[in-house]
């Protein structure tokens, strides 16, 4: 494993200043308040393209035993979404980059069992996605155990969080007062970029399936935020 560990350097992991979790929470606000917030239709296709002809060739790769090629393109062409995708999860830079780096690693480790059915890249984003459930879960519960010792956290001072900050604190509790199974589903979609058919896979559930848990994880956003 360390030489697998040794291709997904630091340097490929996503590199988001502070100000970056903001934006990406935002976004999804964002989607929120429109009817659709689907790309256009000719940058989607050309970038279709390039995802399927990068994933043939990681599938190929993987198929012909070659892990070590197949870790590499992984880290360079997924390291930097899967950040986005663990930092949209946790709020934290340094836990989503330790994310990513569990993510390759735990693919690398499942390459052998890997059978194509469905997208190389909503296969890691499944990963990802359990990984960072259970990051959360661990988290959240230590957290708990710590506020019944002593709750030190600084309140914030709201004269001093501007606009786009509190913007972006309304947008992540909102997710978080989502269900996990629509929060998933709706930052799957929006954040990583995921078609409805790859956040089934990601999920394990069929596409209507996604396609409801999206649209009702969009219709609680828009109920929360819509009439601020």
């Amino acid at each position: 494993m360390a030489a697998g560990l040794a291709l997904v350097g630091a340097g490929d992991v996503a590199r988001i200043e502070d100000g970056a979790r903001i934006e990406d929470v935002a976004r999804i606000e964002d989607v929120a308040r429109t009817e659709d917030g689907a790309r256009t239709e000719d940058g989607a296709r050309a970038e279709d393209g390039a995802r399927a002809d990068e994933a043939r060739a990681i599938e190929g790769l993987i198929g012909a035993g070659d892990f070590r090629e197949a870790l590499s393109r992984c880290a360079r062409a997924y390291a930097m979404p899967l950040g986005r995708l663990c930092m949209a999860f946790t709020g934290s830079q340094a836990e989503s980059e330790e994310l990513v780096q569990e993510t390759l690693l735990a693919a690398f480790d499942a390459f052998p069992q890997y059978r194509a059915e469905g997208s190389v890249r909503a296969w890691l984003f499944g990963i990802a996605r359990r990984l960072c459930g259970r990051h959360t879960e661990l988290k959240a519960r230590r957290e708990a155990r710590l506020r019944l010792v002593h709750d030190t956290r600084p309140r914030p001072d709201a004269s001093e969080i501007a606009l786009e900050r509190e913007r972006a604190e309304r947008a992540r509790a909102a997710l978080a007062r989502l269900k996990p199974s629509e929060r998933e589903a709706v930052v799957l979609r929006f954040e990583a970029g995921l078609s409805f058919r790859e956040v089934g896979i990601a999920c394990g559930i069929d596409e209507a399936t996604a396609r409801k848990r999206v649209s009702r994880a969009l219709g609680r956003l828009r109920a929360e935020l819509g009439e601020e």
